[in-house]
């Protein structure tokens, strides 16, 4: 006999499992604490077998009528109703975990672990560029699925255009992120690995630097002669040019890292390249040039030591103490802001005055030998006070000369240097 709606809602627990029949082997199975469940008994190839089709009420007695017949036909077919539900139900939870195993997601994934992790927001945005636009045709693939041709393709279109370096680049954050895969159970190997040797070795540039003193002082000359540039903008290059710092390091630098009376600026770890914090003597010419840009408009009202033209809640922008080089005629294939830090490292290093660890140290460069940087952790702190200070004298030594030399002589033998000051 049929059940009705109403059997199935009054039927109550016992104290022992028991059935409702409805026919066609589906029944409704009633537990001592009164749950029910439906349930359907079938025979295939020979053997007795149960499926379960829900419980009751979320399953109306319409519903599991309909799931009965379903049933029926699957098994009238020849196929087992059970199997054939268990191998559905896997297909929806392998399809659930593609969408969260694409390419796209792990990469995004990945670039927030990143951000966590106190990343410089230079490299995050580095990464994001090349994970969403030179990864684009990867992002919708199941990463298990991506294959080292499909890679190699992505890259290829982008050594076309000579990008040597930045194909390298991304084949380097493709393979971070299969890893980061790997490390959440959504990928077996990094297939990258596969393309070691595959691409174009880009030619090694290293940055443009003035390492000879001469052409050094007549650089310092012209910056400090440059009465038309933007004070913050002058005061920017004579400080890359005493404090051999990076240039992402001092153009975002806040007045609270920077202590006058004590003669020290600590960079915090955050705009570092090495995420460590890093701590820099300033010798007398440092703190005199800070003064005078602290007594500035513009440095008065803002927290920045160097804030953008267009806002003083911006710090200056990255590209303009690069410009201001071009301003004073001085060729992008001769010196960069950078550039800076090669020229103390060199004439540093020629010197012979001082230890290579503290030259290192005040780069903020990281020992690469792992054993030996477990037993240097020293900062080499008096020697690099005696040092900048040896530097920003010889720097200005170097400025004094080329000035008596572009002077007019009473019987000029030769024209003074290419750049004197800004036009």
């Amino acid at each position: 006999m049929a059940l009705s709606d109403a059997a199935c809602r009054t039927a109550k627990g016992r104290e022992g499992e028991y059935k409702l029949s409805d026919g066609g082997g589906l029944y409704l199975f009633v537990k001592p604490n009164g749950a029910r469940v439906w349930q359907q008994a079938y025979r295939f190839a020979g053997k007795q077998k149960k499926l379960t089709h829900g419980p009751y009420p979320l399953i109306s007695l319409a519903d599991a009528r309909r799931l009965r017949d379903e049933a029926k036909r699957v098994l009238a077919s020849g196929v087992d109703p059970g199997a054939n539900k268990r191998a559905n139900k896997a297909a929806v939870a392998a399809s659930a975990a593609a969408a969260t195993s694409t390419f796209g997601v792990i990469a995004t994934e990945f670039i927030d672990k990143m951000t966590k992790e106190g990343r410089a927001e230079a490299t995050l945005l580095k990464a994001h560029w090349l994970l969403e636009e030179i990864a684009a045709p990867l992002r919708n693939r199941p990463i298990a699925e991506i294959t080292p041709p499909e890679i190699l393709a992505v890259l290829r279109a982008v050594e076309v255009k000579g990008h040597y370096e930045t194909a390298r680049r991304s084949r380097s954050i493709i393979g971070q992120v299969f890893r980061y895969a790997i490390a959440t159970s959504r990928a077996e190997r990094d297939v990258t690995a596969d393309l070691r040797g595959a691409l174009i070795a880009p030619t090694t540039k290293h940055r443009a630097a003035i390492t000879r003193p001469k052409r050094l002082g007549e650089l310092m000359a012209a910056i400090y002669g440059w009465t038309k540039g933007q004070e913050t903008t002058v005061a920017g290059l004579k400080l890359l040019a005493l404090l051999a710092l990076r240039p992402g390091e001092l153009r975002a630098a806040t007045w609270d890292e920077i202590d006058l009376e004590a003669g020290v600026w600590i960079v915090p770890a955050s705009r570092t390249k090495m995420r460590r914090p890093h701590r820099t003597p300033l010798p007398l010419q440092a703190v005199a040039t800070l003064q005078e840009l602290r007594d500035t408009t513009r440095s008065r009202i803002s927290t920045f030591v160097f804030p953008a033209t267009v806002s003083v809640r911006k710090p200056m922008s990255e590209n303009t103490l690069n410009f201001a080089l071009r301003r004073l005629d001085i060729g992008a294939e001769e010196m960069t802001a950078h550039g800076f830090r090669a020229a103390f490292a060199t004439l540093a290093n020629e010197s012979r005055r001082w230890h290579p660890d503290a030259i290192e140290r005040q780069l903020a460069h990281v020992e690469g030998n792992n054993v030996r940087r477990a037993y240097t952790r020293g900062e080499h702190w008096d020697e690099r006070v005696l040092m900048m200070q040896w530097w920003a004298d010889e720097l200005d030594r170097l400025r004094d000369a080329a000035i008596m030399e572009a002077r007019p002589q009473a019987h000029p033998q030769r024209r003074p240097a290419k750049f004197q000051s800004a036009r």
